[in-house]
């Protein structure tokens, strides 16, 4: 059988929960030497996922900033950044945007199969186009991105994404950065939305790692371990 990827759910959080604000501008949530950090695990995997909804609101470019993190990817013989990677349930992309346009590396659109047509028709000349069957399945899209050869796999959001994969137990890891302060708007994106999580206060996640990075802090949890501290 394909092994499926190593899945690394990354994000970070206003001390609130939540991932933005409702204004026109980026919430800066993290800091240099912490988008240092995430370069860094950017560079370490083979895939990246991001959804729908968190490209047509960040437009974010998922690639490796540093030079010599591209370079050892290179000289390893994998591309300069890994594959980028995102589900949605309609299909509506525009082609311009920073996810399809920016590095020659190998985009992966998963959607169900009544709105591969419209997928194809928006991105089909930049990206693989795969349907799923009637709705997208985690499973199926972790086992086909297994036999595409990822074997580590960063997801970077948005709150419907995170919400997904960890309520289908599909988490490996999450590194949680939290910045230090509040966002306090109910109609904010949120890390996670309403969902039965297998991660209850009857089983809880194991902290793997606890880091200060500059003003915010990094929580490491790897919650298919249960804490028996």
């Amino acid at each position: 059988m394909t092994q499926r990827p190593y899945v690394l759910l990354s994000v970070a959080a206003s001390i609130d929960g939540y991932i933005d604000d409702n204004t026109d501008e980026r919430l800066l949530l993290s800091n240099d030497e912490d988008f240092d950090r995430v370069d860094e695990v950017r560079a370490g995997v083979d895939a990246i996922l991001v959804g729908a909804n968190t490209i047509r609101r960040d437009n974010p470019r998922l690639l490796v900033r540093s030079d010599d993190r591209r370079k050892r990817r290179v000289d390893a013989g994998q591309p300069e950044s890994p594959i980028k990677v995102t589900i949605s349930a309609g299909g509506d992309f525009d082609p311009a945007s920073k996810f399809f346009s920016a590095g020659d590396v190998d985009k992966v659109v998963y959607v169900p199969t009544s709105a591969v047509g419209t997928a194809t028709a928006a991105v089909g000349a930049v990206s693989n186009v795969v349907g799923t069957g009637e709705k997208v399945d985690l499973g199926f899209v972790l086992d086909d991105l297994g036999r595409r050869g990822v074997r580590r796999l960063m997801i970077e959001g948005g709150g419907t994404i995170h919400t997904q994969f960890l309520a289908a137990g599909l988490a490996d890891e999450i590194h949680l950065v939290v910045a230090p302060f509040f966002v306090g708007d109910s109609t904010a994106p949120r890390f996670v939305g309403e969902a039965t999580f297998p991660q209850s206060p009857a089983n809880r996640m194991h902290l793997a790692e606890v880091k200060q990075i500059g003003d915010v802090v990094l929580l490491r949890y790897l919650p298919g371990h249960a804490d028996d501290a």
